[in-house]
């Protein structure tokens, strides 16, 4: 089937970063001193755990920034036309989960819906019966026919299973590991497998692998359950939550990542004027963020992302798709988030730039006559590097966090695209109700609190690693 590449702003973004991020993998492994810092990252076996977990949402994101439209049938000598919907590689993957939409809301693993119905039930003798039962439901568990009672067994079957392949492939991935240490330290094949479940290695394959298992036990089962139940279940119109939240990791990915774009450069930019300059262009930065932060932070964004709402809604026509429309709303988000919350990164910058611009080496490049901008350049930034690292990696989690916040409170993301605040959003209405759907709050808040918590434990290590004092 042939397809119509779309490329929205934040899928540029994202992309954008994924090669910055190469290139500064690149450069750092030329710089002696950064080197060694992320390769005491690389012996940290929580880091690297964390690090593992973030690389599996993140190939989940990129998955979800390949987007396109689809081409709809057409006969033959007529101009090719292209569906309004924008899906992405991960919704092609995940087309099973995306289009078995149930009818309203039924509970993990089910086999029939969460709310009783009319039905009219057939009775032995051939006559109709009306009764109030939980009706059937569609595609979960639809291979079981009318045996249900097998739902269980089947369950269990497709779980061992699921595992069993998970296991294999995880032997795979760790006689590859043992396989690399052997041939990096020259030594037995038997000997790099004891070294690598020792720690006794340069690199914590150890924490690497053990993660690598988790997940993809995780993965296979919920890829073997998926094939014909709801593994969390449906939400009010019947989606699957598990599609939900997967496509949740993309929108919280960009609100870190982009909003992080946006700030560092101010933050950096304005703290290192600040304290190399000081005199009346200190004073003057810090007037500004003096005055921002005494604005309350959600009533001023609030207000820029409703004025960028009516922006939005009164020029339709800027908008070919749904998509570009919720995708402009998400970066202005990221935008405002980015221009409300660099102050703090400044201010520290801005106390590191006036202690390192007393230093010696600092002055003698000032006799010397050196140029303010190749002082910055060469003297005050590589040396707030680990700063801004620390606070690149530490930031992100809040952002993550901020978006459900923003979201619950109706001033997030649009409602129409998924992310784990809209959904937390959605599900506040669902506790309120008897019996109580729990499920979509719960897998929302699991997936955030998975990627909150690997970003809190990579900073963490990063901070360690990077710090003068720890190293």
């Amino acid at each position: 089937m042939s397809i119509q590449p779309v490329l929205l702003w934040s899928d540029l973004f994202i992309w954008l970063l994924v090669a910055a991020g190469v290139a500064g993998a690149w450069w750092s492994a030329r710089q002696p001193l950064l080197a060694a810092a992320w390769a005491r990252v690389g012996r940290s076996r929580p880091g690297m755990a964390a690090a593992t977990l973030l690389a599996v949402f993140a190939l989940v994101g990129l998955l979800d920034s390949l987007h396109y439209r689809p081409q709809l049938p057409a006969k033959e000598g007529e101009k090719p036309a292209y569906a309004i919907e924008v899906l992405s590689a991960l919704d092609a993957l995940l087309a099973p989960l995306r289009t078995r939409v149930e009818k309203t809301y039924s509970a993990p693993l089910a086999t029939r819906a969460y709310a009783k119905e009319m039905l009219d039930i057939r009775q032995p003798d051939g006559s109709v019966v009306k009764q109030r039962d939980y009706p059937r439901l569609r595609h979960g568990g639809a291979s079981l026919g009318d045996d249900e009672g097998r739902a269980g067994a089947d369950i269990a079957g497709r779980a061992l299973s699921a595992l069993a392949v998970a296991a294999l492939a995880w032997l795979a991935l760790c006689a590859g590991a043992a396989r690399r240490v052997a041939a990096g330290d020259g030594v037995a094949f038997d000997t790099a497998w004891r070294r690598l479940w020792r720690g006794d290695t340069a690199f914590a394959w150890n924490a690497v692998l053990a993660t690598l298992g988790v997940v993809l036990a995780v993965a296979a089962m919920l890829a073997g359950l998926a094939a014909e139940y709801h593994v969390f279940g449906t939400d009010k119109v019947g989606q699957d939550v598990l599609y939900q939240v997967l496509k949740s990791v993309r929108t919280a990915l960009v609100i870190g990542l982009v909003t992080t774009l946006v700030t560092l450069p101010l933050a950096v930019f304005l703290g290192i004027v600040a304290g190399y300059f000081r005199g009346w262009l200190d004073d003057l930065i810090q007037y500004l963020y003096t005055t921002l932060n005494s604005i309350p932070g959600v009533l001023l964004i609030a207000a820029a992302v409703l004025m960028m709402q009516v922006l939005i809604d009164t020029h339709p026509q800027w908008f070919a798709t749904a998509a570009e429309r919720a995708d402009l709303r998400l970066l202005a988000l990221c935008f405002i988030l980015g221009l409300t919350s660099w102050t703090g990164l400044a201010r520290l910058l801005r106390g590191e730039a006036l202690k390192l611009r007393e230093l010696e080496y600092v002055q003698a490049a000032q006799a010397f006559g050196v140029s303010d901008l190749r002082i910055l350049g060469r003297h005050l930034l590589p040396n707030l590097m680990h700063i801004v690292i620390i606070a690149l990696v530490m930031d992100f989690s809040g952002l993550v966090l901020a978006e459900a916040v923003l979201s619950y409170v109706g001033i997030g993301v649009d409602p129409t695209m998924i992310s784990f605040g809209t959904m937390i959003n959605n599900a506040r209405m669902e506790l309120g109700r008897e019996p109580v759907v729990w499920w979509s709050l719960t897998a929302a808040f699991t997936f955030m609190f998975v990627l909150v918590l690997a970003a809190n434990l990579l900073a963490d290590a990063v901070r360690d690693a990077f710090d003068p004092r720890l190293a």
